[in-house]
């Protein structure tokens, strides 16, 4: 990743506490054994790009560990982006099945995963 998209990344991340917060109680959850997606509606008049916030808890391993898997799913993220609708807030919340996925399938499989999750499909369109 560039320096120029990683500074455009770092402005469309939530990073106030009462940014999570609203998204955590007034959004909705969808989950799967990897990972838990929160989303939440922007009102109208915000920003119209996706705001992205992750969370990896201390259940997930270490330091080392967690800071690996949250850059792992912020790269994830910022491949799927572009496929998302505008005017919401999500934050994406690591469970501690996730270190294995990222050991056993990396990048790609974080995408799957949460590909799964913003239910788009990852698959590439078939060929002529």
């Amino acid at each position: 990743m560039s320096a120029l998209a990683r500074s455009q990344a770092k402005g469309r991340r939530l990073s106030r506490s009462t940014e999570f917060q609203r998204v955590y109680r007034q959004g909705r959850s969808k989950a799967n054994r990897f990972l838990v997606l929160y989303s939440f509606a922007r009102g109208e008049g915000d920003d119209a790009q996706p705001r992205f916030g992750v969370s990896v808890g201390r259940k997930v391993g270490n330091a080392v560990v967690r800071n690996r898997v949250k850059r792992t799913l912020r790269e994830a993220i910022a491949e799927l982006e572009p496929k998302l609708g505008d005017g919401l807030d999500y934050v994406v919340l690591a469970r501690a099945d996730v270190v294995d996925l990222v050991e056993r399938e990396g990048m790609n499989g974080v995408k799957d995963s949460l590909g799964e999750l913003l239910a788009i499909d990852q698959e590439p369109p078939a060929g002529d």
